[in-house]
C-alpha cells in the first residue's frame, strides 16, 4: 500500500458539492492499493502513519507524530497512486489493484487506521471527489509497504 502523506492546517473533502470529510490541523493521507497488497501491508501502513513523526516538537524538530500531537487525520482512496509512470506519456494501471479489492482493503485500512488513533475522517471510494488543503511546511512524504 501506498500513502502520500502531507502536514496541514486544514483538509477537506466533497463529493458532489457535499462535504464528506474534513479535519483541522493534521494529516491528510491519499492511499492507493496496489495488486499484491494484503491486510498485513495495511496495517503496518497504519502503525507507520499514525506514529510518523512530521509535527515539530519544541526546538521545531520534526519529533512528533500525529498522535503525540492530538491531530486529525483525512485518509483518501487514490488508485492513481498505484499507476505505472516509468515510461511513455499515459500511465499505465496494470499494478493498481482490481477496484473491489482495493475497497475492501481501503476499508479495512480505515479500521486499522481508527483501532490505533481514534476517529478519523475518510473520502468516498470510487467518487470523483475534490480535496482542499493547506499543507503546512510544506511537508509531504510518500510512505510504502
Amino acid at each position: 500500500m501506498i500513502a502520500l502523506i502531507q502536514r496541514v492546517l486544514e483538509a477537506r473533502v466533497t463529493v458532489d458539492g457535499e462535504e464528506v470529510g474534513r479535519i483541522g490541523a493534521g494529516l491528510l493521507a491519499l492511499i492507493g492499493v496496489q495488486r499484491h497488497d494484503d491486510e498485513a501491508g495495511g496495517e503496518r501502513l497504519a502503525q507507520r502513519l499514525v506514529g510518523y513523526r512530521v509535527f515539530g516538537d519544541d526546538e521545531g524538530r520534526m519529533n512528533r507524530s500525529v498522535a503525540d500531537v492530538g491531530g486529525g487525520l483525512l485518509l483518501v482512496p487514490q488508485f492513481t497512486l498505484a499507476a505505472d509512470t516509468r515510461k511513455g506519456t499515459r500511465p499505465g494501471f496494470s499494478t493498481a489493484a482490481a477496484p473491489a479489492e482495493a475497497q475492501q482493503l481501503f476499508e479495512r485500512f480505515v479500521l486499522q487506521v481508527c483501532r490505533i488513533h481514534g476517529d478519523v475522517a475518510t473520502g468516498r471510494f470510487g467518487a470523483e471527489m475534490c480535496v482542499s488543503l493547506v499543507n503546512h511546511g510544506p511537508v509531504t512524504f510518500w510512505l510504502e509497504t
